[in-house]
């Protein structure tokens, strides 16, 4: 399934109707790349195995995710940027291929997985339902927060010398770059303030991008994203552009998801995404993850509860793992297998 020039919000309603009403969503990526191996110590972060050598450990994750059960895969872009590959001594032409390589490696998955489903010749494989699920390549896109590396994507405040003019010339480029490598979508993630939930709407306006998107906003609570700002003003940002195909949240605690709906729900009409963190908090200061009562598959019974408040996307963020997606796959679709559903 691909855009193919269909209507933005045509396009998404009959994906979200393919995948019978609800659409799972990947999980968290630094810390599975990090248990197949990745050094991810650096400014860089996940998007650090875009480089050549560790492409295929990018690759190994998206394909976990797929047999889990994803219907949507995220690229490796988060904390991709050309400014930021720059200050690690690439050149231009060289963060411009990394960033259409996350594009391209997921895509690589998308096929490979394809052909496993196809090959296989066990009685689960003649079910229909699963063969043929569609599957989309988000690209992901971080804050202005994440490519400064200082923590400052969790708390949203970047300072009064950052305007939306600042914010929409730091994206432009990468937007540009993702939509042009064939992503299906654009996963506009971890969004900490209003200010650029505003400069992502103008981005693309301005540049007449087509693909669809999404906004989806970190929060501190039921009713504030991280800076404060009223989850209501942000998503109402979000349903007046065209191109928002979804609002939602990530990068969230579990506990605020249910109420976090419902606010989203009084500003748009548009599909509710959720993928929330495992439980953990994590801490700036320190650069640590801490742990709180809820670990990684505690939230996943409340999936349905969630899916009954109005969410029609699930996932996970920030420490959570493809254990993590086939619990939210089995709670949508029911008991499924460990291969090609």
């Amino acid at each position: 399934m691909g855009f193919k020039g269909k209507e933005a919000s045509s396009f998404f309603r009959d994906f979200l109707d393919e995948c019978g009403g609800s659409a799972v969503i990947d999980g968290g990526f630094a810390t599975e790349l990090e248990r197949h191996g990745a050094d991810l110590n650096d400014q860089l972060w996940s998007a650090k195995c875009l480089v050549s050598s560790s492409s295929h450990l990018v690759r190994r994750v998206h394909l976990d995710y797929l047999e889990a059960g994803a219907n949507i895969i995220l690229t490796a872009s988060y904390q991709a940027t050309i400014q930021g590959f720059e200050a690690k001594g690439f050149s231009r032409e060289e963060g411009v291929t990394m960033l259409r390589r996350s594009v391209e490696i997921a895509r690589e998955a998308r096929e490979i997985y394809h052909d496993r489903c196809t090959k296989d010749s066990s009685d689960f494989m003649r079910n229909e339902r699963y063969r043929k699920r569609p599957i989309l390549i988000a690209a992901s896109v971080g804050s202005y927060g994440a490519y400064l590396a200082d923590g400052s994507e969790y708390v949203g405040d970047y300072g009064d010398s950052v305007t939306v003019q600042t914010l929409k010339d730091f994206h432009r480029e990468r937007v540009k770059i993702l939509v042009d490598a064939g992503a299906d979508l654009i996963a506009f993630e971890t969004i900490p303030n209003k200010l650029e939930a505003q400069a992502y709407a103008e981005l693309l306006d301005e540049e007449g991008i087509e693909t669809p998107a999404w906004f989806s906003f970190s929060c501190k609570d039921e009713s504030n994203v991280v800076s404060g700002d009223s989850i209501f003003e942000c998503a109402s940002i979000a349903d007046s552009c065209r191109q928002v195909v979804a609002v939602g949240v990530n990068c969230t605690a579990p506990r605020f998801i249910h109420g976090l709906i419902s606010s989203v729900k009084k500003a748009t009409s548009k599909p509710v995404l959720v993928y929330p963190n495992s439980g953990e908090t994590y801490i700036s200061e320190s650069n640590q993850w801490v742990k709180s009562s809820e670990s990684e598959d505690d939230f996943v019974p409340y999936i349905s509860k969630w899916r009954d408040a109005g969410a029609s996307l699930f996932g996970g963020c920030c420490r959570t793992t493809p254990n993590t997606i086939r619990g939210i796959a089995e709670a949508i679709y029911g008991k499924v297998q460990d291969k090609c559903i």
